[in-house]
């Protein structure tokens, strides 16, 4: 039996191969969610702005709630909040998906032609295409209540790729895990809900003891959520050395969870 390739390439050759599979099966995901409902797709749309008025009504209405001290505006803390919200989304989307992507669909590990390797992406396709909507719906309140955002949100999808290679890398490494360890999907569930209070989504960095805020970074998502707001909500660009760091790491992960997958994918059909 021919070695299954393992190497950083094969991520990109594999997306690149399979990238009309993987849209057609992530279109399906994201609007199987939906299936049967009256509303259809435009619940995509109305969850994510039904959450950012409870959290505007909420933080800015009953707990007069500001990110700042020098912050007038109390509507802005739910648009800071839900900033780092739409990040968490997609990590924890990814996450807690990940242990069941294969035990889940045992019908595509008998083919043996079909490429396992992708159901990580449809995953994160889907979840994309829901931080794609909340971020429409955050930048219609925001044009709504302050005008346009600055000119550095262009840079937003510049940020977001370390974010989407560690979630891609864990993805393949909680997929090939979870067929052989059946806990793990527990497990992950409880690390992202205590991740989204490990993380400052609802309070500001600054907000930390000083020597405890090196300690926050070893959070995968501190540094995504902290360099989001710089780029779409302060207008300030972000710390290029700290960007590329996170970037040379989350290279590393993806590299190791996808070859960890590879390699252990002939025992799939074993387990299951």
């Amino acid at each position: 039996m021919a070695a299954t390739p393992a190497g950083p390439g094969e991520i990109a050759a594999s997306l690149w191969r399979n990238r009309a599979l993987i849209g057609l099966l992530a279109k399906r995901d994201a609007l199987g969610r939906y299936k049967g409902s009256v509303l259809g797709l435009l619940w995509s749309f109305f969850n994510p702005l039904l959450m950012l008025t409870v959290y505007t009504f909420v933080f800015s209405g009953i707990f007069k709630a500001r990110w700042t001290s020098e912050s007038t505006s109390t509507s802005q803390y739910a648009l800071v909040l839900f900033a780092g919200l739409i990040v968490f989304a997609l990590f924890a989307e990814c996450l807690t998906r990940a242990p069941s992507l294969i035990v889940g669909n045992v019908n595509f590990v008998k083919k043996v032609a079909f490429p396992l390797e992708i159901l990580p992406w449809v995953s994160f396709g889907a979840a994309a295409f829901h931080l794609l909507v909340s971020l429409g719906v955050w930048l219609l309140v925001y044009v709504l209540l302050f005008g346009l955002p600055p000119v550095t949100a262009f840079l937003l999808p510049v940020m977001l790729i370390p974010i989407a290679l560690l979630t891609m890398g864990l993805s393949w490494f909680l997929a090939a895990l979870g067929v052989f360890v059946r806990d793990v999907a527990q497990i992950v569930g409880v690390i992202t809900s205590a991740l989204i209070f490990l993380s400052p989504i609802f309070y500001p960095l600054e907000a930390l003891p000083e020597n405890l805020r090196a300690y926050v970074f070893l959070n995968p998502l501190t540094l995504a959520v902290v360099q989001m707001r710089e780029v779409l909500i302060w207008g300030r660009l972000p710390d290029w050395t700290a960007y590329a760091t996170y970037l040379m790491v989350a290279v590393v992960f993806a590299a190791f969870g996808f070859a960890f997958f590879q390699k252990t994918r002939k025992g799939f059909a074993d387990v299951l």
